[in-house]
């Protein structure tokens, strides 16, 4: 099949088997959207369904509607295809914890962002798994030790642990409301036996009992005595305000 150049490709995803409805109302960035080349995807596409539309249709941007758990898969391709060239845009179905992390609009703001907005660099945080995280990581009810960087931020028992990325890198919270991080450095005393605290930093390792690590709103499928987030080399191209 030839390659067909798209400037902006509209990626729907949603398992029902039809596109979402899009989340504007009758406007001009409605009726932009609306021209846009669509294609429906899986809820969270893989490589089967999405590396064939990257490579036929090589676009400079795509519009991603639908979850986290999908705007992760999408990156997750562009990182595996060489592709982190192109420009991502987020239409979200609600506000989310990414939304949350890179400051972005929902609503009509949003399709008016993704139609828009310019594209800037900003930090891809991996995962050692294989996976990429936009939103929220989360530990619950976890057990063991957590070090930003060289920061410690959890010693013993904590109901949550919050790892987020961010324009400034990634941000991990330890405690007992489930809050995101804020980007405040708060370390554990070294010598105390324990504490939960929080940090900045560019990369998050976590060792404890094993545990259920959810990522962007998905779980590992097992069990994991250790994980680490951290930022990659090369960072992804987000259209944000």
């Amino acid at each position: 099949m030839d390659s067909i150049d798209s400037d902006v490709v509209l990626l729907t995803c949603s398992d029902t088997g039809q596109a979402p409805r899009l989340p504007v109302h009758g406007s001009r960035r409605a009726a932009a959207l609306a021209a846009l080349p669509a294609v429906a995807l899986p809820a969270r596409p893989d490589r089967a369904a999405l590396d064939p539309v990257l490579a036929e249709r090589r676009p400079r941007r795509v519009v991603v509607s639908g979850t986290d758990a999908a705007l992760a898969a999408v990156l997750l391709r562009l990182l595996r295809t060489d592709r982190l060239d192109v420009e991502v845009a987020y239409l979200p179905e609600a506000r989310s914890p990414a939304t949350a992390a890179w400051g972005l609009p929902t609503g009509d703001d949003a399709a008016a962002l993704a139609v828009e907005g310019d594209a800037s660099p900003v930090p891809l945080v991996r995962d050692d798994s294989g996976g990429v995280l936009v939103g929220r990581g989360e530990l619950r009810d976890v057990r063991g030790e957590c070090y930003c960087d060289d920061v410690l931020v959890l010693r013993g028992a904590a109901r949550r642990l919050v790892v987020a990325p961010g324009p400034e890198g990634i941000g991990v919270r330890a405690g007992w409301s489930g809050r995101a991080p804020d980007g405040r450095t708060r370390p554990v005393a070294s010598r105390a036996p324990s504490g939960t605290g929080s940090a900045l930093g560019r990369a998050v390792q976590v060792g404890c009992e094993p545990n259920t690590v959810v990522v962007d709103g998905v779980p590992h499928p097992r069990t994991v005595p250790r994980w680490t987030w951290y930022r990659h080399t090369e960072d992804w191209r987000l259209v944000r305000p």
